[in-house]
Order: C-alpha cells, then sequence, then structure tokens
C-alpha cells in the first residue's frame, strides 16, 4: 500500500466549521483516478466533517490534478462515464440557472463563477446576458474554455482584486472540498456579496445514501483533490460561522448516477457496473427527495446558498454579523 507521508496531519488542526480539536480515524481511503496513493480520513465528532489527511501542501497538489482524464479541466470525452457525463451536462447547466434565477428573483445580473473548469457554466450564463466573471486556478482548463468556448477565464489570484460588494450571486460548483482555507474564502465571497445576494455551493455529502452503500470505494471522496468531505450539519455551522444563514435545500439528482458509476468502477464492477449504478442512483434520488425543504424563501429576505450534491440545494440567508437571525430551516 503506497502512503503519502508528506503534508499537514488532521489530527493537529483545529476543525474549521465548529472549532473542535476531536477527530477520529474512519478509515483508508485510495487515489483511484490519479496516484494510487492511500489517505486516510478523520472525522469531526462534533460536526461530522471530515477530511483527507494528510492534506498536500500548495506545492505538491498539481501532481495530483495532472492527468488527461481528469474532466474538470481537460473536458475529455474518453470512456463512458465521460460521454454520459457530456450528454448530462446540458441538462445540468439549465437546472443551474434555473437554480440562481429562482434564488435571486431576477433573470439576470452579476455573477462570479469561482473554479469555472473549462467555463461551461459561465458561458451558458453569459448567453442569458449575465455579466460574468469566471475564475479557474489551472491553467489546462482554462486554456480549453479560450479554445472551445472563447471563454475568458481568469486565474484565481483575480479574486483578490475584485471590489467588495460587487456580485448579486457568486457560485461554486463542487469546489469548495478542493479549498484548504474554507472560512477565509467563506468570509472573503461575503464581503464580495450585495446584500441581497446569493451565494450557492456545491460539494458532496459523505452523509448520503450512496456514499452509506459504497463506503470508502465512493468516488466523491476523491482523495487528495478533495481536502473535505462535507456533512449538512458541518456546512450549516461554517456557514452561519461566517455570516450566512441557511434558508432552503433542494436535491440535484443526476450527479448520484455519475458518482455511482465511478464508484462501481472503483469496486472492480465493470461488466454489470453501469445497471448497479443505476438502480444505486434512483435509490440515492429517492432518499434525497425526502430532504427537500418546502418552504419558499420569503421574499423580503436577502439570500445566498449552498448546493450539497446527490443530497440537498442549500440556501443561506446573507446577514450582518451582529444582526440578529430571523429564519432559520434546519436539516431534516
Amino acid at each position: 500500500m503506497q502512503t503519502n507521508p508528506e503534508g499537514q496531519p488532521v489530527a493537529d488542526m483545529i476543525c474549521p466549521a465548529c472549532g473542535s480539536h476531536d477527530w477520529k480515524d474512519t478509515g483508508q481511503v485510495k487515489d483511484y483516478s490519479i496516484s494510487g496513493e492511500w489517505f486516510s480520513l478523520k472525522e469531526c465528532q462534533n460536526c461530522h466533517l471530515k477530511a483527507t489527511s494528510p492534506q498536500p501542501q500548495d506545492q505538491d497538489l498539481g501532481r495530483y490534478y495532472a492527468s488527461k482524464d481528469y474532466i474538470s479541466h481537460s473536458d475529455t470525452k474518453k470512456g463512458l462515464i465521460n460521454k454520459l457525463y457530456h450528454l448530462a451536462r446540458r441538462y445540468m447547466l439549465e437546472k443551474k440557472h434555473d437554480v440562481v434565477t429562482r434564488a435571486i428573483r431576477r433573470d439576470m445580473g452579476r455573477l462570479l463563477d469561482v473554479g469555472a473548469g473549462t467555463g461551461h457554466f459561465a458561458h451558458y450564463m453569459s448567453e442569458y446576458h449575465w455579466d460574468v466573471i469566471a475564475l479557474e486556478p489551472d491553467e489546462n482548463a482554462r486554456k480549453v474554455g479560450a479554445e472551445k468556448l472563447e471563454m475568458e477565464i481568469h486565474p484565481l489570484e483575480v479574486l483578490g482584486e475584485l471590489k467588495e460588494d460587487s456580485f448579486d450571486v457568486i457560485t461554486l460548483w463542487h469546489v469548495l472540498e478542493h479549498v484548504q482555507d474554507i472560512g477565509g474564502y467563506i468570509s472573503h465571497f461575503r464581503s464580495l456579496l450585495h446584500k441581497d445576494g446569493v451565494l450557492i455551493i456545491a460539494v458532496p455529502n459523505h452523509t448520503s445514501r450512496d456514499a452509506n452503500q459504497y463506503k470508502t470505494k465512493w468516488a466523491a471522496y476523491d482523495v487528495p483533490r478533495h481536502l473535505w468531505h462535507f456533512s449538512p450539519l458541518s456546512m450549516e455551522k461554517i456557514l452561519t460561522k461566517h455570516g450566512f444563514e441557511l434558508a432552503q435545500k433542494l436535491p440535484m439528482p443526476l450527479d448520484a448516477f455519475y458518482v455511482s458509476m465511478l464508484s462501481e468502477k472503483y469496486r472492480g464492477n465493470n461488466f454489470l457496473g453501469p445497471v448497479f449504478a443505476f438502480f444505486s442512483g434512483v435509490l440515492t434520488w429517492i432518499a434525497s427527495m425526502r430532504n427537500v425543504d418546502k418552504k419558499k424563501i420569503p421574499p423580503s429576505l436577502p439570500k445566498a446558498g449552498f448546493q450539497n450534491i446527490m443530497k440537498t440545494l442549500l440556501l443561506f440567508h446573507h446577514f450582518e454579523i451582529n444582526q440578529q437571525v430571523t429564519t432559520k430551516i434546519i436539516f431534516q
């Protein structure tokens, strides 16, 4: 078993969601997609945030993304799973557009997409006349976006140059789990949003039905690229800590099918894997529908949001730190 001895051990860290020091080892997970190395999963016993341990240092992270098959950066269509991903993407772009416009109750505005990958979501929103700024740390992904979509995607360093109080919406689709300084980023996003702005974040939910089914072979662990693995409780804690209040959650079912197909591949189930993955995706979708919040966001409240893939979409109300919380929808 090849392990990665470098990086910061999580046992020495304070939980970024709740401040606890109480971490428990919950097993070993393999990087199936690139390095073949093994990493530990540590779980906070207070809020159930999980962390990859050890976490690679900044200078080492690049090699864990260095693959032409990493779809978020290469836009590859190689293999059945990636072909299906491309087929589903147009549908998901439409759904994301609907999520944004319903949350902000406007058909257009100014949007910041952080971790834009090859730029498909940012490009889609710009076609609907949104004023979009797209940021992506990977140079190759930015080049692919420029070549295929003629989309200008800026390096992540531009984030520090943006003006405060200048965006209606900030989106992070499957990005926060890659970020080392979660609190620093969330705090900065809050400063960039208008007071009635919306923050939408998509992350995997390690308490989901398919995560419990596939256990350490659950593809959404994706170590070590995913440094953090969120539970609904840990997401609520870290975002309320930085000035956001939970307002709503909704499902994103197609991601469950994609993750289940990868998980079956990691199990070595290449023959019947797609069949098993389909049924797993259906069951996860049914489970996710039980977690949909039926309450509507009051029109008088400003909004911000969090997206939890495979299980729930969560929207957080953006409020001043010293302002009394006026409404809250708790996870079921």
